[in-house]
Parts: C-alpha cells; sequence; structure tokens
C-alpha cells in the first residue's frame, strides 16, 4: 500500500461504506416503491393522467298502441370550466354567446373569475357539431344528460306522470314502471393527452351504456285526446266541478282511453295543483246511483227468482220503505223488470231486491268486483266499498240496490258493464300492454278472465234492457242511430254532512256499442253538474254519445252492426282464467 492510501484508508473506507449503504437504501426504496407501494402509486398516477366519466344511458320512451310517442328524452349539455386554464377566453366566449344568444361579456365575467370551478352554462340544446367544437377549448367540460318531454302536452298526462331533476319517476307510469325505464348508465375513461385535455382511447377501458325498456301501452292517442276534448267540454257547459272518462275493450279489459278533468300539463306539473295530477278514474269514489241496479236484476234473473214478464207495483212514484220515502223521477204504476231497468225505477228495483234479500244482493254485488280493486296494472285505485251484510239497517237492501250506501270508482263501473257487453266475464283491466328493449320482450299482457257472473242467457237478458234503455228509456240522448248502443243512465244525491243532498249529484253513465257484438265501452261521470244536466241521461250521457260519435267517424276499424242476420254472433275468447 502507498502512503497516501495508508494515510487516507479510514476516509476511503468511510466513503466506500456511505456510498454502499447509498446504494442500498436506494435500492430498497425503489423495491418498496415499485413493489409494496406500487399499486398506490399507480392508482396516484392514473388519477393525475386518466379521467373516468358516465355515459347517461337513454331513459326508455312510452307509446301508445299505435307506435305514437307519449314521451320523448331531450339531450341537453351543461358546460362548466376551470378559468385559470382556459387559454382564448374571448374566442370561447364568444362561440358560447352564439349558440345561447347571452351577452358576450356575460361569461367573460365567468371566464376570469378568480374561482377553480365555475357553469358556464346549464341545461342548454346544442348540436353534435357544436359539442366537439366546444370541447377543443382548454379547461371547459361539456356533460350530456337528458330530459324528459311530452309531446301531446296535457293529453295522457294523469297516466303518464312526471320525473324529478335525476330522472327518476315520480308520479303515473313513469313511477310505477320507474325500474323498466331506467336503464343502466355506461363508463369512459379518457387519458391526458399532449395539449392538456382529456380524450379518449381506444384501449382504455369503455362500457356502454344500457337504454331503458320501451313500454306499449293499451291507450289510443286519438280515443284520449277525443275524450279529454269532449269531458272538458261537457264539464264547462253543465258547471260541473270535475269530470271523468274511461274507454275499454270489453272483450279483452284493454284500456284505450282513461281521463279526469281538469288535468295537466306534465311538462310543466309544478305550475297545477296537485289534485289535478291525479286520474279520478281511479282513485275517486262516488255513489253510482241507477248504474247499480245492474246487481239486484242480474241476482233475481240468475237465481230464478223473478221472471221477466212479472210485474212489480211502482206505487205511482211514491213509496214509503220503513219510514224513508222512496221517490221515482216520474211516476209508474205496473212495470215489468225490462220496464223497471228502461224507466229506472227506484222503487221497482227495490222490490225486486226484496225477491232476493241481501244474501243474494251482496253476493252479486261482490260478483260484479264492487268492493275490491281491478288491479289494473298501474298504482293507485282505491277498492270502493261495499259493508258487510251483517252491518246492514233495514232499509241498506233496498238503498244498496238503487245504488246508494255503496262506494265505487269509475273504472269498476267499466268493468262490471264490460261482463254484461261480453256475454258475462268479468276481466281485469290492463294499460301495458307490453315491455321489451332490444334484446327481450319482457312483459306482454292479455285478456284475463276473473270469473263468470251469470250464464249466458241470463247476461242477454240484462243486455237487452240496457239496450231498450237508450231506445226509449232514460238513456235517449246516448243513442247512436245504426250502431245498437246499450247502457244503462245513473243520477246520485251526494251523501253530505250526514244526510242526502238535493243540490249536489253524480251524473253518470255507461254505455256499450254495438250491442250484438260490443267493440268499445265507456263510462262517464260528471261530478256536481247544474240542473237539469245532473240527470245521467241528460248530463253524462251526452258526452258519451259525442265521444263514440266522434270515435266511429274516425276509426274505420269499428264496423256498425249488419241489420239483418239470422246468424247467432258467437265471441272467441283466449283468456287465462284466475
Amino acid at each position: 500500500m502507498t502512503k497516501s492510501y495508508t494515510k487516507f484508508q479510514s476516509r476511503i473506507r468511510y466513503v466506500s461504506l456511505f456510498i454502499v449503504l447509498f446504494w442500498m437504501t436506494l435500492c430498497a426504496k425503489l423495491f418498496s416503491v415499485q413493489v409494496f407501494q406500487g399499486k398506490a402509486h399507480q392508482k396516484t398516477l392514473i388519477k393525475q393522467s386518466q379521467r373516468q366519466e358516465n355515459i347517461p344511458a337513454e331513459r326508455g320512451n312510452i307509446f301508445d298502441r299505435n307506435s305514437n310517442a307519449l314521451t320523448r328524452n331531450i339531450a341537453h349539455y351543461t358546460l362548466s370550466i376551470n378559468p385559470s386554464k382556459v387559454i382564448e377566453k374571448e374566442l370561447l366566449a364568444q362561440v358560447v354567446s352564439n349558440i345561447t344568444n347571452k351577452s358576450k361579456d356575460h361569461y367573460i365575467k365567468k371566464l376570469n373569475s378568480s374561482k377553480s370551478f365555475e357553469y358556464l352554462a346549464r341545461n342548454i340544446r346544442i348540436s353534435q357539431e357544436d359539442v366537439k367544437s366546444l370541447e377543443s377549448f382548454n379547461g371547459l367540460h361539456a356533460s350530456k344528460k337528458y330530459r324528459r318531454s311530452y309531446p301531446h302536452g296535457v293529453v295522457a298526462s294523469q297516466l303518464l306522470g312526471y320525473n324529478d331533476a335525476d330522472g327518476k319517476g315520480i308520479s303515473g307510469i313513469e313511477k310505477d314502471y320507474n325500474e323498466y325505464l331506467l336503464g343502466t348508465n355506461g363508463t369512459t375513461t379518457k387519458s391526458i393527452g399532449w395539449t392538456g385535455k382529456f380524450q379518449n382511447r381506444s384501449d382504455l377501458p369503455n362500457i356502454a351504456p344500457i337504454n331503458g325498456d320501451e313500454i306499449i301501452l293499451t291507450i289510443d292517442l286519438n280515443y284520449q285526446s277525443i275524450l279529454q276534448e269532449e269531458l272538458n267540454k261537457r264539464m264547462l257547459e253543465t258547471n260541473a266541478k270535475s269530470a271523468m272518462g274511461v274507454i275499454i275493450n270489453p272483450q279483452s279489459g284493454a284500456i284505450l282511453a282513461m281521463s279526469s278533468v281538469p288535468s295537466f300539463d306534465n311538462n310543466f306539473f309544478s305550475e297545477y295543483q296537485i289534485n289535478q295530477h291525479h286520474c279520478k278514474v281511479l282513485t275517486d269514489q262516488f255513489e253510482p246511483g241507477s248504474t247499480f241496479k245492474i246487481v239486484a236484476a242480474t241476482a233475481a234473473l240468475a237465481e230464478n227468482k223473478i221472471s221477466l214478464t212479472e210485474e212489480f207495483n211502482c206505487e205511482e212514484g211514491e213509496y214509503d220503505y220503513f219510514g224513508t220515502t222512496i221517490k221515482d223521477h216520474e211516476p209508474h204504476g205496473q212495470l215489468n223488470p225490462i220496464q223497471i231497468i228502461k224507466h229506472s225505477s227506484n222503487i221497482g228495483i227495490i222490490k225486486i231486491a226484496e225477491k232476493i234479500g241481501s244474501n243474494s244482493l251482496y253476493k252479486y254485488a261482490k260478483i260484479f268486483g264492487f268492493g275490491t280493486p281491478t288491479n289494473i296494472d298501474i298504482i293507485g285505485e282505491t277498492s270502493g266499498k261495499i259493508k258487510p251484510e251483517r252491518q246492514w239497517s233495514r232499509i241498506s237492501l233496498g238503498q244498496i240496490s238503487m245504488g246508494h250506501e255503496v262506494a265505487v270508482n269509475t273504472l269498476q263501473l267499466a268493468v262490471a258493464f264490460s261482463a254484461i257487453a261480453n256475454h258475462g266475464y268479468l276481466i281485469k283491466p290492463f294499460i301495458i300492454d307490453k315491455i321489451y328493449n332490444q334484446h327481450e320482450k319482457k312483459v306482454e299482457n292479455s285478456a284475463v278472465v276473473k270469473r263468470k257472473i251469470a250464464n249466458e242467457k241470463i247476461v242477454l237478458e240484462i243486455k237487452n234492457m240496457l239496450r231498450q234503455v237508450v231506445v226509449d228509456g232514460t238513456g235517449t240522448e246516448a243513442d247512436i242511430p245504426g250502431w245498437e248502443v246499450a247502457g244503462k243512465t245513473g243520477t246520485a244525491q251526494k251523501y253530505i254532512s250526514g244526510k242526502y243532498s238535493n243540490d249536489h249529484f253524480i251524473s253518470n253513465f255507461v254505455g256499450f256499442l254495438p250491442a250484438s257484438n260490443p267493440k268499445l265501452l265507456s263510462a262517464i261521470v260528471l261530478d256536481e253538474p247544474e240542473s237539469p244536466m245532473h240527470w245521467g241521461g241528460q248530463g253524462a250521457a251526452v258526452a258519451f254519445k259525442r265521444i263514440m260519435q266522434r270515435i266511429i267517424n274516425m276509426d274505420d276499424s269499428i264496423s256498425p252492426p249488419l241489420k239483418k242476420t239470422n246468424k247467432k254472433q258467437k265471441l272467441n275468447f283466449h283468456f287465462n282464467i284466475k
């Protein structure tokens, strides 16, 4: 060893040791960073260089039975900025100003903000070309969302409902079938490019959105428009508080139109009173009056308690029934069952009810579906009410037989009369025809029969009675020459403050056509129309006729009955009996 080495040997050792320890520490650190902390640092790097964005799914749309769109999704964009990263502020302000028609200075103020985040414009409708142009600016981000639109305004608004600001259904079919309509958002991963903007890359993970399911309703847009127009017209003519109506295919139970007025525009739902948002056909209960008389008549014939030729003394229009005076709107003497229904005699139907007794009347009221929900496939229906037989008073038999002491909704009336129209089958109404997406059909409804109310002979006899009501009874205002309209009028005093009012009435009419093979059935109800339109035959029947006339003049698929035929028409049911 040299003298120099010997002189600096200890220092060399320390330096060498330091270098060895330094490299060992550096290697250990690198090993720790790459192995032990590798995932954490990788996440940090990805977070800084990549960004995951949601791709909004498009909400499923709702259509009528003819595939007319009842809803639409309008794409809109929200523009946000980091002002410190925007370089061409003057140019960006001018571009956005041209799109929104707001002043350039409005956007210059936002672009010169000291904040790290600003909304430049929210919920604006712009073309894809404009979106690409805007995204070329550094520091700007355009996010896409969908806003629900209802192109027909008030038409079917109560059925469709509406969504909240986040696109979630909060009313009507939008709410009831939100799970189907909603869809699943996708995601896209962007990485930062050389310009400092986030860009799409094919090698990064992307998950495509799954759009919501489409729903086809049984509703006919034209029928629905006619129904709402005529209900509104009749409500104004009679100065009624409200009006409601439903049109149904009595053979299948498919709802073709359903509404109550006043209604609302679900594009601006917050501007209307909440009670206008609900379809009163389902929610409002009332005493039906004489439209309920089909129950006692059917029960009496089905149990062979009366014959069509048997006559009942209708007491010339006034009858003391256990201390309660029962009146007919016109005096009559002896009437047979056909005439009792035709002239809507309260006294006559009470005497028929006495023949069958409370047990049978209650049983057939339940057979017709009163007091229980129809189980339509949308939420919100009331069940109606009929007291258990043990709770009846001594006058309940008579009162219920003429449609008092019982509460129904409009749909229940329509379904009950459908059983007369279709030869005796109580059907389950439905408004959802099918639900599907591009891959599969998820729901498809068809006619379902709950039960048979009576044999075909009895039902035909009741149907003939209802035809006579319109030919020369209380329902002549509903008649349409050549179309064999059958139906029943109903006028009920409203029960207010513990007694029946002499000034407030429910006017209703249920009818179908043609009687020999019914294609359409409608129930119309007016709440508190002025006299003399408070009578079912003067108020609701007029609206029924107008609605049916417009539909049959418009829809060539509905043909009038043949004038002469000796062949007995048969109904072809393809039902699932439950």
